[in-house]
């Protein structure tokens, strides 16, 4: 994949893994929706409260790997640096937005003032990631016995995002 086609990559699809330092033991990881804003940043939407949050005001360095969600798998590693954004207009926005990509539709007026009163209720912050690299493997798959004969793997590394 060349940069464009790792960046439009990450614009087609909403669910990422989204990865950050633990004070103990080893790296967390969480399933997360997430948004575009611009080619430049993603935003998620959390609690204050939970862990995630916490672990970017400690460590900004986190990475996100982006899910196709279809069968067989594939994936795109995005690295970057995330900072937690307390502003509440635009954590009900992102939240909005994480809404109507979960249900698949857009989020009708009448149903807003709810969203951002959840969004105050839950305090919630945005984490905005601004991504430095990617990290992708293509997918090797075998469908049946024979793709054995034609199967190749070989080692990735780092690309500017």
């Amino acid at each position: 994949m060349n940069q464009e086609e790792r960046r439009a990559f990450v614009r087609a699809h909403r669910t990422c893994v989204f990865g950050y330092s633990r004070k103990a033991h080893g790296p967390a990881m969480t399933i997360v929706y997430y948004l575009m804003n611009g080619d430049d940043e993603l935003l998620v939407s959390t609690m204050a409260a939970r862990g995630k949050a916490k672990a970017v005001d400690r460590d900004g360095r986190v990475s996100l790997c982006v899910l196709d969600e279809r069968w067989p798998p594939t994936y795109l590693q995005v690295y970057g640096h995330g900072v937690v954004d307390r502003d509440r207009d635009l954590a009900a926005e992102v939240l909005t937005g994480v809404i109507g990509l979960m249900a698949g539709e857009e989020v009708p007026d009448s149903r807003r003032p709810q969203i951002r009163q959840m969004a105050e209720d839950e305090q919630r912050v945005v984490i905005r990631v601004a991504p430095y690299a990617t990290f992708e493997t293509p997918p090797r798959h075998v469908y049946t016995m024979s793709d054995i004969d034609t199967l190749s793997h070989f080692t990735s590394s780092s690309m500017p995002w």
